[in-house]
């Protein structure tokens, strides 16, 4: 088997910024050197100036697949492995598959093809970072469905930052070189808010120094141009792990999903194992009635997508359990949600907390709310 492929993301804050543009700039820069280059998958969206960069760059036929009754185009992974460039460039890295597709996730996709030795470019925006996802939210007034966990992104050997500024994107907005002038009026109404588009660009600077700092932490080498296919610099583990962890409580709770992506966020960051633990008087969450059984697992579950460890501990007095599983396992912080329950729930939600509180004197403590609900009703 080949050595694995290295991967390149180019990071953006919105669309129109420029990530496939300079992606393709790229491609053409290292055909010219003589590298097998080919596209993957190219989604033009009618920038005749993108569209301008492929000439001469050959393009992989995309796999046409039925679904209800109509055809979608979807990138052919097989016949990129087949095709074997050394570097393919890859567009819209979030992108989720039609039903009936071989994988969900265009990352997927793409993990798949780096196994197969072929270096990667790709590209996304910020927006896009499953941690995330609840800051965008508040940011821009709009969930982001299609998201990519943060393990993805640290598999990748360099994240590229294509900046420009908000006045700059506006006024190619504007000039209908992004959208077309109908949707670019939609637009400039709601997404494309220069204060948007403020905060996100300072998101997207902050996430790939971020980025920057952990390889160097990590001994890979950045900053160097992508000349050959197969980086000089040789990979290494990402960010090693110290000697402690981060504790997130999980419930029922509808903001357990927020509560996870902040804790793993914050373990990535201290370089911290990551555990999400779900305690019940019963080991087998069968148990549980229909409805909680379900939103636990459905949360259990959304925290192994995100490579998080998961536990189910045993114990009528759940705080004490919850504490003394974060002492074994050294835990610097513990995450706990604000319920926001009715009745005797939230009651027995607001018990767990001042308990764990209390009996957690010498661990940091984290009460996370969720502000969209806040702001319900």
């Amino acid at each position: 088997m080949s050595a694995r492929g290295k991967l390149r993301i180019f990071l953006g804050h919105a669309a129109g910024v420029g990530k496939t543009y300079q992606m393709l700039e790229e491609a053409r820069a290292l055909k010219a050197k003589g590298v097998d280059v080919a596209i993957g998958y190219f989604e033009p969206h009618g920038r005749k100036d993108t569209i301008a960069k492929t000439e001469g760059l050959e393009i992989v036929p995309r796999k046409v697949i039925q679904y209800r009754g109509s055809a979608f185009e979807e990138m052919d992974t097989d016949a990129v492995i087949a095709r074997r460039p050394a570097v393919a460039m890859i567009d819209e890295f979030p992108h989720t598959n039609v039903p009936g597709s071989p994988r969900e996730k265009r990352w997927e996709d793409v993990l798949v093809i780096l196994e197969h030795g072929i270096d990667v470019m790709t590209t996304m925006n910020v927006q896009h970072l499953e941690s995330l996802n609840d800051q965008m939210a508040q940011i821009t007034g709009v969930t982001v469905r299609e998201t990519i966990p943060d393990w993805v992104m640290q598999q990748a050997d360099e994240v590229v930052m294509v900046d420009l500024t908000p006045r700059a994107l506006l006024n190619r907005l504007e000039r209908g070189v992004v959208y077309p002038p109908d949707k670019a009026q939609a637009a400039l109404q709601n997404f494309f808010k220069e204060s948007t588009l403020v905060a996100l660009r300072e998101m997207a600077l902050r996430q790939t120094a971020h980025e920057v700092e952990e390889r160097l932490e990590s001994g890979m080498e950045h900053g160097s141009a992508y000349a050959q296919p197969g980086w000089d610099s040789q990979s290494s583990p990402r960010g090693h792990r110290l000697n402690d962890a981060v504790v997130i409580y999980i419930s029922d709770d509808p903001s357990t999903a927020m509560l996870i992506r902040r804790g793993k966020r914050v373990a990535d960051v201290i370089h911290a194992d990551c555990f999400a633990v779900f305690v019940s008087e019963r080991a087998d969450l069968q148990s549980l009635p229909g409805t909680k059984r379900e939103a636990v697992e459905r949360h259990l579950n959304f925290a192994r997508n995100l490579h998080v460890e998961t536990r189910v501990l045993t114990g009528s007095d759940h705080a004490q359990a919850l504490v003394d599983f974060a002492r074994l396992h050294n835990a610097r912080q513990i995450f706990l949600p604000r319920f926001v329950g009715k009745g005797m729930d939230r009651l027995l939600g607001k018990s767990l907390v001042n308990q764990v509180v209390s009996l957690a004197h010498d661990i940091e403590v984290t009460i996370v709310a969720d502000r969209r609900n806040k702001s319900i009703g």
